[in-house]
């Protein structure tokens, strides 16, 4: 069965009315297995192992200068509503390589699987493109394998690995980067 989409949402780009909402999305989520990259002649493919039992786990909250992001053309927030809920966000900057690099993403629980997230992202490429940027980037944890599934299921692609930079937490192997190139979608 297909899942439900969100009928009546709408995305508004981050302004200062919107500081108490800008962590409502930020809810556990599950950790059920991870993605497991393997680079072979200079292509990166995968597989999945899925975990015996799945935990929950919740993102501290974010505390930044919200002020930052409203109006600025090097980084956005837009939130998505559901009525008057705020049940998604999606927190961008322009980076030095050219990418709108996606420092978070986020849906609340109750409406995960409905299409919210895709919205977002619908939404970041249009603002990347808007800023002339080259494609989208983000990062995400190995065992978070929804997470990841859903990066591949909107076109991008796995274009790195970095087994170090989470060291300090034994529960995840590997920071992977993932990207969409814009130009790559024209076949150029």
């Amino acid at each position: 069965m297909k899942s439900e989409e969100v009928i009546g949402i709408r995305i508004e780009r981050f302004g200062i009315e919107h500081i108490p909402y800008v962590n409502d999305a930020n809810e556990t989520f599950p950790i059920f297995g991870r993605l497991v990259p393997s680079l072979q002649g200079g292509e990166w493919s995968h597989e999945e192992e899925l975990f015996a039992e799945t935990r929950f786990i919740q993102f501290p909250e974010d505390r930044l200068d919200w002020e930052s992001y409203i109006g600025s053309s090097d980084k956005a927030i837009f939130l998505a509503f559901y009525g008057a809920e705020c049940i998604g966000q999606i927190r961008l900057v322009r980076d030095w390589t050219h990418y709108a690099y996606i420092e978070n993403i986020a849906v609340r629980g109750s409406h995960r699987g409905r299409g919210v997230a895709g919205r977002l992202m619908e939404q970041a490429e249009a603002w990347a493109k808007e800023q002339e940027l080259i494609g989208l980037s983000l990062e995400a944890q190995d065992d978070n394998l929804a997470a990841c599934r859903f990066y591949l299921k909107q076109g991008m692609k796995l274009g790195g690995v970095d087994t170090l930079k989470q060291a300090i937490n034994p529960e995840i192997e590997a920071t992977l980067y993932f990207y969409k190139i814009f130009a790559a979608e024209n076949g150029e």
